[in-house]
């Protein structure tokens, strides 16, 4: 199993700093007192219970028991003999090494104590811990029909107890979750999985379920994909489209843990014209939580599986065009303002040109912010709207290269020709600096690449492209 070796000292850290900072007293009337004031820890229920061998084996294998009779607050979900010879499947414990089984039993802790009736349907955080970021993993606690986790295991005994914290037990182990897991547990989700199997499409399925992947998922909640679809069925949306669509969620080789988020670009699964070396950008912008693209804003982050993390989202991600990332980033809100300064400007429109439309594709070079205060600096002016109409217009046009998709790797190719933009003017490629040589003969250096939408692909220029 991936990813399981190596770190039995950071979940022993875990749980070493669980017990410091634990002080969990739970006062449900209802819960079980089976020992009468005597010793009655964690560890003691499970040693003194024969039907619970094979776990306290477990335990006792992994130096497990020693904490879990010490002082701490602690839920444990104990698989009973059956459970572990129905897991096991004819082979012996002996078979799973020493780490993954820590792994494995940590699945089965909670860091708190929690009654039945504190839990609710929804996400809680077990012991163990996904290796490449060292965070906590999932469980998907069901309390529609009594209590169940990840969609496999169910609770049948609660509340038991003891001196450091509560047993439930349950009928099945619980397997450590990937994300695949979580999809199709999570009743709030069965659209996104209507969608990512649509026509026996298993790719996704397949994805999520690997469990040597570093994988990303942004999920929409069905109201999300109830908005975006207004009344179609997912049976009657192109399939083609709907696999752009879905792919535009996962993020893969990344595990994006929300605190590693920042405002910047990450590739999807999504392509530019069905090309896999070609992956669509996605926004994420963190000034006020998460939002995706400008349009989607996550609502529960982080929750974490084997393989991956999935972040719950309120809307869909559609695929993006250039003007999705044009009015998303602040970086470029000035260049966004210049595309609609005045009531005959169509550039907005132009832009959304689907791929196949001419005059798309599109390269864009936007200019930031403060090459737009240089600008106006430079001509002597505060607003942008002290310049004139026209003058504004094949100023913007300078900076759109209709019909083509330069992407970075194209440059030196394209090095010392001139590129016809929007307007019929022409700008020059300098693959060395790199830079867009303006009618001027001045340089505007490109200080970042590749952002790729639907229809195109924008560069980030330092100076406003002008034929001043």
């Amino acid at each position: 199993m991936k990813k399981l070796l190596g770190y039995s000292k950071i979940v022993f850290m875990a749980i070493t700093l669980v017990i410091t900072i634990s002080c969990d007293d739970d006062e449900n009337g209802n819960i079980i007192d089976p020992n009468n004031g005597m010793s009655n820890t964690v560890a003691d229920f499970v040693i003194n219970n024969p039907e619970y061998s094979s776990l306290s084996t477990a335990l006792q294998r992994i130096d497990m028991l020693a904490i879990l009779a010490g002082n701490g607050s602690f839920t444990l979900f104990a698989p009973d003999n059956t459970a572990f010879d129905t897991f096991l499947n004819g082979t012996s414990l002996d078979a799973i090494d020493d780490e993954t089984l820590l792994q494995l039993i940590s699945n089965h802790l909670i860091g708190a104590t929690l009654s039945s009736e504190q839990f609710t349907t929804n996400y809680v955080k077990s012991l163990a811990q996904e290796t490449a970021t060292g965070s906590l993993i999932d469980l998907f606690i069901d309390t529609t029909n009594g209590l169940q986790l990840n969609g496999q295991s169910n609770v049948v005994m609660a509340d038991i107890q003891t001196d450091n914290g509560i047993v439930h037990t349950v009928d099945a182990v619980i397997e450590l979750p990937t994300l695949q897991t979580f999809t199709t547990t999570n009743p709030d989700l069965s659209v996104l999985m209507d969608a990512l199997t649509d026509e026996g499409n298993t790719t996704f399925t397949d994805i999520l379920g690997d469990a040597d992947a570093d994988i990303t998922l942004f999920a929409p909640t069905n109201t999300a994909f109830d908005t975006f679809l207004n009344g179609t069925a997912i049976a009657d949306v192109d399939n083609e489209a709907l696999t752009q669509i879905a792919s535009n969620h996962f993020v893969t080789d990344t595990i994006a843990i929300s605190f590693t988020l920042t405002n910047s670009y990450l590739n999807t699964l999504a392509t530019f014209q069905n090309d896999p070396s070609i992956p669509l950008s996605l926004y994420v912008n963190t000034d006020t939580g998460t939002t995706l693209n400008g349009t989607s804003n996550v609502t529960q982050g982080d929750i974490v599986g084997i393989n991956g993390v999935m972040h719950i989202v309120d809307a869909v991600i559609d695929v993006p065009d250039v003007t999705t990332f044009i009015l998303a980033d602040p970086t470029f809100s000035s260049f966004a303002t210049s595309l609609i300064e005045d009531d005959s400007f169509e550039f907005i429109g132009t832009l959304q040109t689907s791929n196949d439309t001419v005059p798309a594709p599109f390269t864009v070079f936007p200019p930031t912010n403060d090459a737009f205060t240089n600008l106006l600096t430079d001509l002597n002016i505060s607003e942008l709207n002290e310049i004139p109409t026209a003058t504004l217009a094949s100023t913007i046009e300078l900076h759109i290269i209709p019909g083509t998709n330069i992407r970075e790797d194209l440059f030196e190719v394209f090095h010392g020709t001139f590129l016809e933009t929007l307007g019929g003017n022409s700008v020059l490629i300098d693959s060395m600096i790199p830079a867009i040589i303006d009618p001027d003969n001045n340089t505007n250096e490109i200080i970042a690449t590749d952002i790729q939408a639907a229809n195109g692909v924008l560069h980030i220029v330092n100076r406003v492209i002008r034929d001043l």
